[in-house]
């Protein structure tokens, strides 16, 4: 009977075995961070999203100074010239209301062009997960940053650093920290992505710290009052 139970244990432990090694998990945000195209693409996305805006308020502006006029000179008006005056300001309004649905509406201007930019980094990042799943026999993988739920990850099942290997960003100048998975894929604490510190690279932000820092060395240090020694007798 023992061995029977040893048997049926070890059946169950290798089938464990098996399963584990057919699913895998990354998380795709962290991934697309570490690539500059998408950095790129995404400046793109926001410098085209600051000029329309700015555009469309300046139509706002537009419309601002045809109701003030108007109110200013709504006494002196005829009814035939309020009306036309007042269907003027009403146009412009229609006409700004749908230009900017237009641009920032659902699929819009601006979200065509993010596709546009965005999905060949995407296509990019597909193609490094599905050839990660074929090396290390994957049959599912999972993206953490994706719309499933994960409330538990095993970090043994990570293959995010495996897909920035085959990406080329793995390397400590590419990648901080930039370094492969320990044996069956599980990361350190200080490796894992979600525990990885986030660089501003604004130049504001940078000046501030250096500026902080020469404060630092400029201020004197303050020096501890010296004890009162006890007088010699």
């Amino acid at each position: 009977m023992k061995k029977i139970l040893f048997l049926i244990l070890g059946i169950f432990g290798l089938a464990n075995v098996s399963f584990a090694q057919k699913f895998g998990y990354i998380d795709s945000g962290f991934i697309l961070s570490k690539m500059p195209a998408y950095a790129n693409a995404q400046r793109e996305v926001d410098r085209l999203s600051e000029n329309w805006q700015r555009e469309i308020e300046g139509m706002h502006a537009e419309i601002d100074k045809l109701e003030k006029n108007y109110r200013a000179e709504e006494v002196l008006l005829t009814p035939e010239m309020k009306t036309k005056r007042q269907k003027e300001i009403t146009d412009k309004q229609t006409e700004v209301r749908d230009y900017q649905r237009k641009i920032f509406g659902f699929e819009g201007t601006l979200f065509k062009r993010r596709q546009e930019l965005i999905k060949p980094v995407q296509d990019e990042v597909f193609t490094a997960v599905e050839k990660v799943a074929k090396k290390k026999q994957l049959q599912i993988v999972f993206d953490k940053s994706g719309d499933i739920v994960m409330i538990y990850t095993n970090p043994v099942h990570d293959y995010t650093e495996f897909v920035l290997e085959e990406l080329g960003l793995a390397s400590p100048e590419q990648n901080t920290p930039g370094q492969r998975p320990a044996a069956g894929g599980a990361a350190s604490e200080g490796d894992k992505p979600g525990n990885t510190p986030v660089i501003r690279e604004d130049a504001d932000g940078i000046q501030e710290e250096e500026v902080q820092q020469e404060v630092k060395k400029a201020t004197p240090e303050k020096k501890q009052p010296a004890k009162n020694q006890p007088k010699k007798k």
